[in-house]
């Protein structure tokens, strides 16, 4: 009889894990719809400039378990939704604070208005449903369509923000995006970018060069015709072209672009400056920034862009702690020199751009700081 209890007791022990195993990995079902609920205050007026948003509650779509979704709200303004527009932010719950403002970029998109004019001054109405699918972005199902049925909206745009990325291309790079320079943002800065960039003779032709904010022939690649140049940049470098920017002195320089936001435009402003770069910190006696004894040499222009700015010899050991190590910057007017700071880390050239603070690198008396802006290389030697 021990022996039959036993077994029993073992079977209904494997029994009861298979079913906490099955239970841990449920299998989802995906239902036809779920329900986006009529809000309480529908048959009033939407204003949405003036108010921060448009509250919606639904249920939990029936997966056949609890489980964490993503819902989408989806806007359009006929009821079929031939034509709708997903908004940018996504809900992990089942009540939403629906920003007004996006729904109302959404709202001039959808109705193909361009001119402020245009645009309707009464109420009309609005269409929403949501899309929910589990977080792994599987399962997706729609809600019912709920109408807003005055909605008072406005010319309302996408703010214009600053761009993140900025490449320098020319034939120089060959005129090729995939050799283009990428520029390095400037330390808390939004928009304004630099880089120290060789612009000597291509062949028998002088250097010319353009600027985009993609990688891309996409239209909004600017050079001469857009960009504002100082009169210092363009007597430096001998700027001069009606398209490409031709530089009429070759040599290296430190391009730097600051962009500018005027209305719903960019305005470009481009400066050529002497290629001065910095040793710091302790290995240098500890100098920080702009000094004359701290200054790299530049490569001679008819070594051509393989060449490597060399510093002054260390005159202190740079150990690599919090208060020592070797470093080096370029310097701009109205920036601290840390603000567009780099080193070399394993013979790979690293920029801080909007980073933090970098590693600490150690050097000894005696050895100098080797880069090669070209290759994105150095070494210390």
């Amino acid at each position: 009889m021990k022996k039959i209890y036993s077994l029993i007791m073992l079977l209904a022990g494997l029994v009861c894990f298979w079913a906490c195993e099955t239970d841990e990995h449920p299998t989802a079902s995906t239902p036809d719809s779920f329900v986006l609920n009529t809000p309480a205050y529908v048959s009033g007026i939407y204003d949405l400039k003036n108010t921060e948003s448009i509250l919606l509650t639904c249920s939990q779509p029936d997966y056949g378990f609890t489980a964490a979704t993503t819902y989408r709200v989806q806007v359009a303004v006929q009821s079929a939704f031939t034509e709708f527009t997903t908004l940018s932010t996504a809900f992990n719950t089942a009540k939403m604070e629906v920003s007004a403002s996006d729904v109302a970029v959404a709202l001039v998109g959808l109705l193909g208005i361009t001119d402020e004019a245009d645009f309707p001054t009464e109420t009309f109405p609005v269409y929403i449903r949501l899309s929910a699918e589990l977080s792994d972005g599987s399962h997706k199902v729609l809600s019912n369509i709920i109408e807003l049925p005055k909605v008072k909206s406005y010319y309302a745009l996408d703010p214009m923000v600053a761009p993140e990325n900025m490449y320098l291309i020319g034939n120089v790079t060959n005129w090729d995006w995939n050799s283009a320079t990428e520029m390095v943002p400037v330390y808390g800065t939004d928009g304004k970018f630099w880089a120290v960039q060789y612009l000597g003779k291509s062949g028998n032709d002088n250097a010319e060069i353009k600027f985009n904010t993609a990688k891309s022939w996409d239209g909004n690649d600017f050079g001469m015709k857009t960009a504002v140049i100082d009169d210092a940049s363009k007597a430096l470098a001998g700027v001069s072209g009606d398209d490409n920017l031709v530089i009429g002195n070759p040599g290296w320089y430190i391009v730097v672009v600051t962009t500018e936001i005027s209305g719903r435009s960019y305005i470009y402003h481009v400066q050529f400056l002497e290629p001065k770069v910095y040793l710091c910190g302790n290995a240098i006696g500890g100098v920080w920034g702009a000094g004359d004894n701290n200054l790299f040499t530049v490569p001679a222009i008819s070594a051509g862009a393989d060449a490597d700015f060399v510093s002054p010899a260390f005159t202190g050991a740079a150990a690599g702690d919090s208060d020592g190590g070797v470093r080096a910057c370029v310097v701009l007017a109205g920036q601290e020199w840390w603000h567009t700071e780099f080193m070399v880390f394993n013979n790979v050239l690293i920029y801080r751009a909007n980073g933090d603070d970098q590693d600490r690198v150690s050097g000894s008396v005696g050895q100098k700081l080797y880069i090669n802006f070209t290759k994105g290389t150095g070494k210390i030697e």
